[in-house]
């Protein structure tokens, strides 16, 4: 077998077996497949021995596989290695980019239950529990008390989460009040109520835009900031995704140029630094940003 296909192959596997669900027609768009390609790996995969599960569209390959379990020993961690690994992580500087990468990489391979007990913190680690399950059964739950940061209000949601983000800090979910797909922060949920209803938008999920300032939506926003010294040294430390969109223009001097869900949050580090940042070729941001300034001082005084 060509390595291209053994790479493909195992890029399928990957989506197979994350924590999201997928169509046939999702996959296709994603890894740049055909249909037919996927079928015929999808085949392979089944006549190895793995157990592929359906549900409606969805398509997943069932880690309970046999050969799976296999696999995985590659890659597996007992509970107490995870602990240490853990700790081993977090003892590397927050600004170093490879310490999100290693995260990345041990949440990606690492059983989904254990990683609660042993990366998720103290009370959350309930919380992860009872939403891994409603993930994995495709049934709705109740978020009780939860604290939204707008207006403060504190009240119960009832959604279909169906992806954790990174680090499993928010949960998306399908909200069925406003029937729209939301992002969740675990730390402003005070329990979670596994319900016996099973999912009804299903085709509805689909994982919104998060920017590297951290802010998550439909929009798309492109920004372009000179950036001095300063800008730039804090910008690497407070948000470290934003390394990937930042060139040299020389000593002293960078430019960032990204797309970002909503401009609040680039707004809100503009106006900090504005000193030492310019603001190029985005008369969108120069806008909001003026308002922005306007409201704040407002609210001073």
């Amino acid at each position: 077998m060509d390595q291209p296909k053994i790479q493909r192959m195992l890029r399928l596997m990957k989506m197979l077996t994350a924590n999201s669900s997928y169509t046939v027609d999702d996959i296709a768009e994603r890894l740049d497949m055909s249909r037919r390609t996927i079928y015929r790996y999808i085949d392979t995969f089944r006549e190895a021995g793995f157990v592929i599960k359906k549900s409606g569209q969805y398509i997943r390959l069932d880690k309970e596989s046999p050969h799976f379990k296999d696999i995985s020993q590659l890659v597996h961690f007992t509970q107490e290695e995870a602990v240490i690994l853990k700790r081993a992580i977090e003892s590397i500087d927050d600004t170093n980019l490879l310490k999100q990468n290693l995260k990345r990489k041990l949440y990606s391979v690492y059983d989904n239950k254990i990683l609660a007990d042993t990366i998720v913190r103290g009370s959350n680690s309930a919380t992860v529990h009872t939403l891994i399950e409603a993930i994995e059964e495709h049934r709705q739950v109740v978020l009780r008390a939860y604290r939204s940061s707008h207006g403060g209000a504190v009240r119960d949601r009832r959604v279909e989460p169906f992806a954790f983000t990174t680090n499993y800090v928010q949960v998306w979910c399908y909200d069925t009040e406003s029937h729209s797909c939301k992002l969740f922060k675990l730390s402003r949920i005070g329990s979670v109520e596994l319900c016996a209803e099973p999912w009804q938008w299903q085709s509805s999920h689909e994982q919104g835009f998060i920017d590297i300032f951290r802010m998550h939506g439909t929009a798309r926003y492109h920004i372009k900031l000179q950036l001095g010294i300063l800008s730039h040294n804090l910008l690497i430390e407070e948000y470290p995704l934003a390394e990937e969109y930042v060139t040299s223009l020389g000593e002293g001097c960078w430019m960032l140029s990204a797309d970002v869900a909503d401009l609040a949050g680039v707004a809100r580090f503009v106006a900090g630094l504005m000193d030492d940042i310019t603001i190029v070729d985005t008369p969108e941001l120069e806008q909001y940003l003026a308002s922005y300034i306007t409201k704040h001082w407002g609210e001073v005084r």
